[in-house]
């Protein structure tokens, strides 16, 4: 009897995935966990039925949401990230010298202890010297921040349920108020493509667009999330993501990726024509 893991995108459309074995499953206080491995995508996350990642794609939305902030600012030192307690983050912000600090705020510790027995490979940084692993409330924690960090990622689940807070005007106006004069946000923004989905796209890109003064949306293609079209926001004090990167430093560091290139850097910035008309909408 075969097994499959589905996951509905819309009430209409759901994306199913053969399984051969439940390797990992439980109710934390927060959400249900449950880790599958299947021939296809290997190891698959999922928090409350909703794909996190794959063995076979993590790398493109690790790489995105992590390589295209470092690229533009310089100074990057000390970070902060949101959420991410597979460790996928961390892994790759661990493999810049210059970040001296990384403070991962997780709410679920849950998550991080089966990400450490089951995905290894994005766990593997986790007890790198320069990580500290808090497990609270994201908005309480980024209340009692101020101008201490060049970088904040905000790597939540999608912006319904738990992290509905994630996606709000007071949470961006505290991750505002944690960075430096010259610091940059980075949070996912979902897909651009199915209506609900868009719409809550449109909300949280309104809110950034309110509180920073440099707001950008970029994308990459990730086969198990919806429509296999996902958004990144790039929201700054001081640096704009394509006129002020320096992609020669970049290349100096010699860093092996598998998605991201300063090329690609560039072009994930050029938007599709319905995008544009979409965040034009909001942004006033």
């Amino acid at each position: 009897m075969e097994m499959w893991f589905s996951e509905f995108h819309t009430p209409d459309v759901k994306h199913s995935i053969r399984v051969t074995r439940h390797l990992y499953a439980k109710q934390s206080n927060y959400q249900q966990i449950d880790i599958f491995e299947t021939p296809e995508y290997g190891k698959v996350l999922a928090l409350n039925g909703n794909v996190q990642l794959t063995e076979r794609d993590e790398f493109i939305y690790d790489e995105m949401i992590t390589h295209v902030p470092m690229a533009v600012h310089p100074g990057i030192c000390d970070v902060l990230v949101i959420g991410a307690g597979d460790g996928g983050v961390v892994r790759e912000l661990t493999r810049y010298d210059r970040v001296k600090s990384i403070d991962l705020v997780e709410m679920d510790p849950q998550v991080v202890e089966a990400c450490r027995e089951f995905l290894p490979g994005n766990a593997c940084r986790m007890d790198d010297r320069r990580v500290h692993i808090y497990f609270e409330n994201a908005l309480r924690f980024i209340r009692r921040c101020e101008s201490k960090y060049d970088l904040i990622i905000v790597d939540s689940t999608d912006p319904f349920g738990p992290s509905e807070g994630l996606f709000t005007k007071e949470f961006y106006g505290n991750c505002y108020n944690a960075l430096k004069e010259d610091g940059i946000m980075v949070n996912q923004q979902g897909s651009p493509f199915y209506e609900h989905d868009a719409k809550a796209m449109q909300r949280s890109h309104k809110r950034i667009v309110e509180t920073f003064p440099i707001s950008k949306v970029y994308q990459a293609h990730i086969p198990t999330y919806a429509a296999g079209y996902w958004l990144f926001g790039f929201a700054s004090k001081k640096y704009h993501p394509t006129n002020d990167v320096d992609l020669e430093s970049w290349y100096r560091l010699n860093l092996r990726t598998r998605y991201y290139t300063p090329r690609l850097h560039i072009g994930a910035f050029a938007l599709p024509a319905f995008l544009e008309d979409m965040l034009r909408e909001v942004e006033g």
